[in-house]
């Protein structure tokens, strides 16, 4: 590759598709239809292609629900079956793909390296001497991956390619741009590139937007194009003449390594190679990478990142938008805090899982009108990613710089038969893509991200863990769940911490029966008996109140010292009743 570039084949799983409908799964073929396997190998062959992948791409027990035993044996047959085929004609690399993100349903913490650890055993096993991690969405994995298959054989040969929208973003909100920064960094990683997610046009101009040197071993394997549905099918525009031209341009810019992915064909390739044959004037031409967004020419203001980060305590009240387009006693609070003093108004993301207006657009309204700080609450619950980096950018436009990233709370059992839950990214995903888009998109005028902190559970230290690893992505500072319990209080006042900067959380309490409502049916919310017992005892509304605001101005006193600003839950829209715990523990005059 120092002196050629390599062109490898096309899809396997499309064509497999187009050539067998979708009677069978591709993978399972390698055992069920192995000829039809070996035909598609020699059609790539025969069309020019010096690098051919192995029918596995999803070969994994998690994906196909099967045993190791059953997994091991169609491994060996689609390595076997490609080994055979491609004789000395053409190399044989092992395609591989990511497990995490094809297991949804499983938890984000889940140890997926056994699985990767038997699959690359069984191929190393086999000759395997040419791994290619295909359509990955983060580096997750691929050091300690290339790390171990290194260590068996220190002349295998690896290549990563990343699956990137026209964007530039992967499907797990991570930055092509950061990703490519970060595989550098791996030894065990002999080159690194593109595949699948977009088409030709889109590729090449993400290719450009890339910090490419010569030395760079880089692999760019395109859809063809994008896809429509046909009875129930994903068909591909049939254009081997284009997409030949587009890869020979690719080429041009400094790609060693080039083929096709979904939709591409025996034909795709045979183009590919003509093109490249017959081109006499092949030269590297990397220039600097291209701006695909410009940089921000105006930064907005942010008293409450300036106050957060010059240490100051500061004081944030969150309310929750309204179930109609009655916005006006909104704004009446939000005129309120703006007059005491408050630093930040948050504002919630349909808690409960029930409609209210969008939180992204009672945040740049109340912004824009009262002149004050706001910070959204942002769930993975409702949108996908797409919804979700568009309400961003939105957002950002209409100057809000504040978020808080949270899973959310899922939608009733009641109402699934009619709305269903999203959930295309969980937090530490939502996090990490609003960091990207701060490195990418805000340059110079970010946006503050905020995680939540849970320690009303019996293991704190697991949610300082969760912490830590929000901070990794890109969190600075964490809103808790309400606080009421001694042990709590005392965690706070010893908990180690780093950079990271505490708002404790504080919700009055009204009521026995708005006690007993928070203790039982809100998730995180943990109400000691002693304050329970309490409020039975009072039958008198108003004195009901001023005991809340008493319970909670205590527990201020108690922790204020040991945390970086207190952060109120307003019960039932009644503002006064937080102002008036901000009297009692002069806070208002913060």
């Amino acid at each position: 590759m120092k002196d050629n570039i390599l062109v490898t084949d096309g899809a396997m799983g499309t064509y497999f598709g187009e050539i067998m409908g979708n009677v069978l799964s591709c993978e399972m073929a390698s055992i069920k239809k192995p000829e039809i396997i070996r035909r598609i190998h020699r059609e790539y062959i025969k069309a020019g292609a010096k690098l051919i992948r192995t029918n596995t791409f999803s070969a994994n027990s998690f994906s196909m629900n099967i045993e190791k035993e059953k997994l091991s044996e169609l491994l060996k047959a689609s390595y076997n079956i490609a080994k055979n085929v491609a004789k000395m004609d053409a190399f044989v690399g092992c395609s591989i793909g990511p497990l995490h993100e094809s297991q949804k349903k499983r938890k984000n913490e889940f140890d997926y390296f056994p699985e990767y650890k038997f699959i690359i055993d069984t191929l190393l096993d086999e000759g395997a001497d040419i791994f290619i991690f295909e359509t990955f969405g983060s580096i997750d994995y691929l050091e300690k991956i290339s790390n171990y298959i290194k260590s068996r054989n220190k002349d295998a040969f690896i290549l990563t390619q990343f699956s990137v929208m026209a964007d530039g973003y992967t499907r797990r909100g991570n930055s092509i741009k950061k990703i490519i920064k970060e595989t550098r960094k791996i030894d065990s990683i002999d080159a690194f590139g593109l595949n699948c997610g977009s088409g030709p046009a889109h590729i090449y101009n993400i290719l450009k937007s890339l910090e490419l040197s010569r030395n760079d071993i880089v692999s760019v394997l395109p859809n063809a194009g994008y896809p429509e549905i046909i009875n129930g099918r994903m068909v591909y525009v049939n254009n081997p003449g284009y997409f030949s031209e587009k890869i020979l341009e690719i080429a041009k810019y400094g790609a060693k390594i080039v083929g096709g992915c979904c939709g591409t064909t025996p034909e795709h390739i045979k183009e590919i190679v003509q093109k490249l044959n017959g081109d006499q004037h092949l030269n590297f031409e990397i220039q600097p990478p291209e701006m695909i967004y410009k940089k921000n020419l105006h930064s907005e203001k942010n008293s409450f990142r300036e106050k957060i980060e010059n240490n100051e305590f500061v004081v944030a009240v969150e309310l929750d938008p309204p179930f109609n387009i009655e916005l006006d006693q909104m704004l009446k609070n939000a005129q309120i805090c703006k007059q005491n003093g408050i630093d930040l108004l948050t504002i919630a993301d349909s808690p409960r899982g029930m409609a209210r207006v969008d939180s992204l657009m009672v945040a740049s309204k109340i912004k824009n009108d009262i002149d004050i700080e706001v910070m959204p609450h942002i769930c993975c619950r409702d949108k996908n990613m797409n919804a979700l980096k568009s309400g961003i950018m939105g957002a950002h436009i209409n100057g809000i710089r504040n978020i808080l990233a949270i899973t959310g709370d899922p939608v009733l059992d009641i109402d699934n038969v009619y709305t269903k839950s999203v959930f295309n990214m969980n937090s530490y995903e939502l996090i990490n893509m609003i960091n990207n888009m701060n490195e990418d998109l805000f340059t110079d005028d970010e946006i503050l991200i905020a995680g939540a902190l849970n320690l009303n559970v019996k293991n704190k230290n697991s949610q300082m863990g969760r912490l830590k690893k929000k901070s990794e992505k890109g969190a600075k500072i964490y809103l808790t769940q309400p606080i009421y319990s001694d042990d709590v209080i005392d965690y706070l006042k010893n908990m180690q911490r780093g950079e990271e900067k505490i708002l404790a959380g504080i919700l009055p309490i009204v009521s026995y029966k708005n006690a007993e409502f928070l203790n039982n049916e809100l998730p995180g919310i943990d109400i000691p008996e002693k304050y329970v017992n309490l409020f039975k005892n009072i039958k008198n509304k108003n004195l009901a109140i001023e005991t809340g605001i008493d319970i909670s101005a205590n527990i201020i006193e108690e922790i204020k010292d040991y945390v970086d600003g207190i952060y109120f839950i307003t019960p039932f829209n009644k503002i006064e009743i937080i102002t008036e715990v901000m009297r009692k523990t002069n806070l208002l005059e913060i």
